[in-house]
């Protein structure tokens, strides 16, 4: 089961595509290289050329439409059970700056939306994280309280709009919902009248520090700048060895139109029950819709039962707490989750003066891009910032990052090795049916990945990501190659997906005959 020909895709993609950009097709100086286009590289580009800087936005595909064209579009400060968590690890000061930033966020979203007159379908809605389990009731009141010690307005309830019972929930008014790629297409025109240059299908391949800085893109091109921002989702260059404390996860999204007798919830809602559950509605030509996310899962991990087997959980949830759902729309998205529950936002590495990263947004991205926004403008300005030190990517706090940085190590060690063992892949290419893909084991060529497309034809690239070497696993369902590594992705002529892999797979797309049968 794939996700082309099933149902329709994202509902923020299939939006007016917006102006092409160029691709970069020459070297240029400028004071500041953003590498990156969604909601933190855009964002970031338009605040810092709205304070004088010449800027180059560089893009490997098109804007907005990577991780921020395929979210559930929920802005909110209120976020799981964040705030108890962080006063935990790291106390009420950081969680109330958090909420802070946070809620901040919120507010310059709508403040832009109104500037810019950007119609982007934003809606103030209440936020809810819910529990249906009353075992978990006082987690609920735990985060109530480091809510409202943050300074959020927050409140325990123990009823909600859902059309099914919750055990507890906690409440945050005046939070915000919107359409994402009209949003930032807005920001991009923006980006452009202020002198901002924005460049699509330009994959930055190499960044080299100094006076100035120096990128080179896939195609050979140079760009020189005095500052660089990594805006790239998962780092694609981590000289602040972010890798090990950065954990990639997917998730799967259906969505169709409010069934007839079912009255629309009002509001925003997200449990972790269930391997999390994020229920939100929007207004579309199909009439309003029902936006249902959940089924975290690793990219790439053989072990997993596969995205086809969580787009079929999360929709069979659905159908039972909404009377007569039905999915017209389903897709996927893709996060990187930091160790101590906070993003990663700030100089790349101890010693990189002119380079920035924005990074582990834990599911938050949109909030959490904005933030981000407001965050390195300042730094790179010189603009003193009450939140630098919160995210600042070279903090370490050994009792609540330790356990997540030994497991995630393990992790990586642990597919480095047994992934390239024998075993766990398949015998031959008859055994991959039109479709499907493998891993094989080619004489005199190790590792390949193997897929066979609906007319039989069958396209071999080499198995290890260009990242670190980890062995790829295939995702049927979305016809990709993931990295169980640090959720790098391909498509299946090896052409990158998503990063950190800034390089395609080795295609071995010739006569082979070398398959271990």
């Amino acid at each position: 089961m794939t996700l082309s020909g099933q149902s329709g895709g994202s509902l923020w993609v299939d939006y007016d595509p917006g102006p092409e950009y160029p691709s970069l097709t020459s070297d240029i100086r400028v004071d500041v290289a953003v590498i990156g286009a969604g909601m933190a590289g855009l964002c970031t580009a338009r605040e810092l050329s709205r304070s004088g800087n010449m800027v180059a936005l560089l893009e490997a595909d098109r804007i907005a439409y990577g991780v921020s064209g395929h979210t559930t579009a929920k802005v909110s400060a209120l976020q799981g059970l964040a705030y108890s968590r962080i006063r935990k690890t790291r106390g009420d000061d950081a969680a109330r700056q958090y909420a802070e930033s946070q809620q901040d966020a919120v507010a310059y979203l709508r403040q832009l939306a109104e500037e810019l007159g950007v119609d982007c379908d934003l809606e103030p809605v209440t936020a809810y994280t819910y529990v249906t389990d009353p075992d978990r009731r006082e987690e609920l009141r735990e985060e109530a309280d480091a809510a409202q010690v943050a300074g959020l307005d927050a409140r325990y309830v123990e009823k909600t709009p859902l059309p099914f019972p919750v055990s507890a929930a906690v409440r945050l008014d005046d939070q915000a919902q919107f359409h994402p790629r009209k949003f930032l297409l807005g920001i991009a025109a923006d980006l452009t009248r202020n002198g901002g240059r924005i460049f699509e299908r330009t994959r930055v391949t190499d960044l080299k520090e100094g006076v100035p800085c120096r990128l080179t893109t896939s195609a050979g091109h140079a760009i020189e700048a005095t500052d660089v921002v990594v805006a790239t989702h998962y780092p694609v260059f981590d000289r602040g060895l972010l890798f090990t404390r950065l954990e990639p996860k997917r998730e799967v999204v259906v969505a169709g139109p409010v069934p007839p007798e079912c009255l629309a919830p009002e509001g925003m809602f997200l449990t972790d029950e269930d391997n999390t559950r994020s229920i939100r509605t929007a207004p579309h030509d199909e009439g309003r819709m029902l936006i249902v996310t959940g089924e975290k899962f690793t990219p790439g991990d053989p072990k997993d039962q596969g995205a086809a087997w969580h787009f079929q959980v999360l929709t069979d949830w659905a159908c039972r707490h909404f009377k007569d759902f039905a999915v017209t729309r389903r897709w996927a998205t893709q996060d990187t989750f930091s160790t101590d529950h906070v993003p990663y936002v700030g100089r790349l590495h101890p010693r990189g003066d002119h380079t920035y990263v924005a990074t582990g947004f834990g599911g938050w991205g949109l909030s959490g891009g904005m933030m981000a926004a407001r965050l390195l403008s300042s730094l790179v300005t010189g603009t003193p910032s009450p939140w630098a030190g919160l995210y600042d990517p070279a903090r370490f706090h050994p009792l609540a990052e330790g356990p997540s940085m030994l497991r995630l190590g393990a992790k990586t060690a642990r597919h480095l090795v047994a992934d390239r063992l024998p075993g766990g892949h398949a015998d031959s290419v008859d055994d991959i049916g039109p479709g499907q893909g493998a891993v094989l084991r080619s004489k005199g060529e190790g590792l390949q990945a193997v897929h066979r497309d609906a007319s039989g034809t069958l396209h071999r690239l080499s198995a290890r990501c260009t990242h670190l070497g980890c062995i790829v696993h295939f995702n049927e369902a979305e016809a990709a190659w993931e990295c169980p590594c640090h959720g790098s992705r391909f498509d299946v002529n090896g052409t990158v997906l998503q990063g950190p892999a800034v390089h395609p797979l080795e295609s071995y797309n010739h006569d082979q005959e070398g398959e271990e049968r």
